[in-house]
């Protein structure tokens, strides 16, 4: 497909005072002279600003990197991930249209953005809140037809949830990404055949899905400010400690009762996490079902990313319903 610059361009274009900082940072992370490494996530963010990448963006972008302005033109339009275009101020829709979907309903839906939306790909509603278009294959074949939306993926969808969803986001009603058909994640669709011991221990959602929820931010663009997301591994326990507003729980020096309370019989905690936990004199499955906000975050501060903060909530809710 032949990609062009929008014919009606803006005079001028630069980076919020936040996102400034931000972009500094990222060419920050490579040696000097390749800086134009960063040419994507900058590329990205000023996208995420305006909405859609101009020219006077692409060539913000190459100055700040010391690049050709050309040379920023030929990754803008490469990648079909960056607009080209003007999209919708409440939302844009990706439809998926590659084999499975296809097979699957996607002309449905494309039928629902041509009534809902606009009748061409690319073309704004006529309040100029949202946009569609028609792309190859998402990676989400398992839950055909799907949907891009934003950063999350809406799958398992029909012409009538879909539109559903058209109507919400019309009123500023915050859908919820993932399945739509009651689906947890890519399971038969007749429920679970194996791992069956995980179905009762899951959160509400999967992974991805439950941090959408979480941070309700399904079609929230970047704009500088939010508060960075928590990478288990790497987290600043020191930081993540002076944010959280903590208390220490009730704690042991060494376990004293039978094997009944092991943690193991948490589901979902291994040895790594249980040995963490033990180290804190967290022995017993009942230490968990009494802990507050400020004494979860307390042990998830202490844990040295062994455990994320969603899964330490989620052997918390384990251990209450043990109790009951």
């Amino acid at each position: 497909m032949l990609r062009r610059l929008h014919e009606e361009q803006p005079t001028f274009f630069s980076f919020t005072t936040k996102n400034k900082v931000w972009a500094e940072a990222q060419i920050k992370k490579y040696p000097q002279g390749r800086e134009a490494s960063a040419i994507i996530p900058l590329l990205w963010r000023a996208q995420e600003q305006e909405g859609w990448l101009s020219k006077p963006a692409i060539e913000y972008v190459a100055d700040l990197l010391g690049m050709a302005h050309m040379r920023a033109l030929e990754v803008a339009t490469f990648y079909f991930m960056f607009h080209l275009k003007p999209v919708g101020r409440v939302a844009h829709f990706q439809i998926c249209g590659t084999l499975s979907c296809m097979l699957c309903g996607a002309e449905d839906l494309i039928g629902v953005c041509k009534e809902k939306i606009s009748p061409n790909p690319h073309e704004l509603s006529s309040d100029g809140n949202f946009s569609w278009e028609e792309v190859e294959c998402l990676g989400a074949c398992s839950n055909a037809p799907m949907a891009q939306i934003g950063k999350d993926y809406f799958e398992d969808l029909s012409k009538d949830t879909f539109a559903q969803i058209i109507e919400d986001l019309a009123v500023e009603k915050l859908p919820t990404p993932g399945p739509q058909n009651g689906r947890f994640a890519s399971e038969p669709i007749n429920g679970l055949t194996s791992l069956m011991e995980y179905e009762s221990g899951r959160t509400r959602f999967n992974g991805s899905v439950q941090m959408a929820d979480d941070l309700k931010d399904t079609i929230k663009r970047i704009d500088g400010g939010e508060t960075p997301l928590v990478t288990p591994w790497l987290e600043d326990t020191k930081k993540t400690a002076e944010r959280l507003p903590t208390k220490k729980p009730k704690t042991f020096k060494a376990p004293k009762k039978a094997v009944s309370e092991d943690l193991s019989r948490l589901v979902g905690l291994g040895e790594k996490a249980k040995s963490a936990l033990n180290r804190l004199g967290i022995f017993y499955i009942s230490q968990l079902s009494s802990w507050s906000a400020g004494e979860i975050n307390w042990v998830y501060s202490n844990l040295s990313g062994a455990v994320s903060l969603n899964r330490l909530k989620n052997f918390v809710e384990q251990a209450r319903d043990t109790k009951n």
